[in-house]
């Protein structure tokens, strides 16, 4: 799952940018400055022709990052908690914090993106149609129309059908496209299964995403694809978004399943009870040198007066020089409580997994009112899955069926 670089809020939701949006973004000013701009207006000097292509670069990713707000508002006003967005090669995530609880939630959260997109799309094309007034098109040569046209207008009229067309695609009815999830959303409505609604849906986003495979290697081989047309470099990419989409439709089922199996499990139930424990004035040589060396407990609680302090692990030692273990204590390093993910004995381990993939880290100190009870560890998490994983998933069959 994309992370990326925080530039801001919006509406309290956190607004990130993964390093591969940049190639994207290359690729679209690049594309636009290089062959559709100039076989447009062939009279635009450089300058004219790059601000307008990094313009509509710049703000065909603000489109994307509006339609995606609008999943996260529409979530949040269904009772969804949706904190963060990212943005990223293949476009933007909305990051659910949990599942819908009803199939008319999804619905609407999912199809209002489409809209919203369709929406800008048609609002672009107004605004394109008030500055350049009536036009006379010539179907049988169109792009000489776009020849009369000023940047402006001829970023609002690229904006508009690109919006469109980013709409129409992600309603095609394959998970986790907007249009599988709308999907998803009236299969579960009828079957009022949505483990089952969500292996069908799954499904089908498989079988899109092996169509836009095919297509793209038909492209490369030479065939003319009706839309798409040929090439090597369209068909590597149609290919590449399809391989995406076969995986993003495999993972949500998956994880749909790990995350059912584990959800009637408390953490106290999987967590290490026997570990090692620290105290903020213990040297760091010490540390490193009775116990990194001697177990292979990665991270350890640090305990002051009864209560969790902090937790110090291999990356803290890496901020000071080998010379400095002898004077530096733990304390002065230590990733502090208040910096800390934690969890505690009652949480359901589904959600523990949950924050461990979020926060990227390998476990969380298991805390009750402020003291550490134990710690809850990637691998015991797996560990239970390999072990009571396949078992546990048979009973699922005619399990989890969710209120409307």
């Amino acid at each position: 799952m994309p992370t990326g670089i925080r530039i801001g809020r919006i509406a309290g939701i956190g607004v990130y940018l993964d390093w591969s949006l940049s190639i994207i973004f290359f690729l679209l000013t690049f594309s636009l400055a290089v062959g559709v701009f100039p076989r447009w207006h062939p009279d635009w000097g450089p300058g004219v022709t790059w601000g307008t292509a990094i313009a509509a670069a710049t703000l065909f990713l603000v489109s994307v990052f509006i339609h995606e707000l609008s999943h996260a508002l529409m979530g949040r006003a269904h009772g969804i908690e949706i904190k963060r967005i990212t943005l990223f090669i293949f476009g933007g995530m909305a990051h659910l914090e949990q599942e819908p609880h009803a199939w008319r939630a999804e619905l609407w959260m999912a199809i209002v993106g489409p809209i919203t997109s369709l929406v800008l799309g048609a609002i672009f094309l107004f605004l394109g149609s008030l500055i350049t007034g009536p036009l006379e098109v010539d179907t049988a040569n169109a792009e000489q129309l776009f020849t009369a046209l000023s940047p402006l207008a001829t970023l609002l009229f690229w904006l508009g059908p690109v919006n469109i067309i980013l709409g129409l695609f992600n309603l095609v009815p394959g998970f986790p496209l907007d249009g599988g999830r709308v999907l998803r959303a009236l299969l579960w409505g009828i079957s009022g299964n949505f483990r089952q609604a969500t292996q069908w849906a799954s499904r089908a986003g498989q079988f899109f995403a092996w169509m836009l495979i095919i297509t793209g290697f038909a492209m490369i081989l030479g065939f003319q694809v009706p839309f798409f047309g040929t090439g090597l470099v369209g068909g590597l990419w149609l290919a590449f978004i399809g391989w995406f989409l076969n995986n993003a439709a495999v993972a949500s089922y998956q994880q749909l399943l790990v995350r059912e199996a584990l959800e009637d499990i408390p953490v106290s139930r999987l967590m290490q009870t026997d570990f090692i424990k620290v105290t903020p004035d213990m040297r760091v040589r010490t540390l490193v040198e009775e116990h990194l060396m001697r177990s292979d407990q990665r991270a350890f609680p640090v305990e002051e007066n009864n209560r969790l302090a902090g937790i110090i692990s291999i990356p803290d030692v890496r901020k000071i020089s080998r010379e400095s273990w002898s004077q530096t204590t733990i304390g002065k390093i230590m990733t502090p409580a208040s910096k800390i993910a934690l969890t505690s004995p009652n949480e359901g381990a589904a959600q523990a997994l949950f924050t461990l993939a979020q926060r990227n880290v390998n476990q969380l100190p298991v805390v009750e009112n402020g003291q550490i009870r134990g710690l809850i560890r990637r691998e015991d998490l797996l560990k239970w899955l390999s072990l009571h994983g396949k078992h546990a998933l048979k009973g699922l069959q005619d399990k989890h069926t969710l209120p409307e």
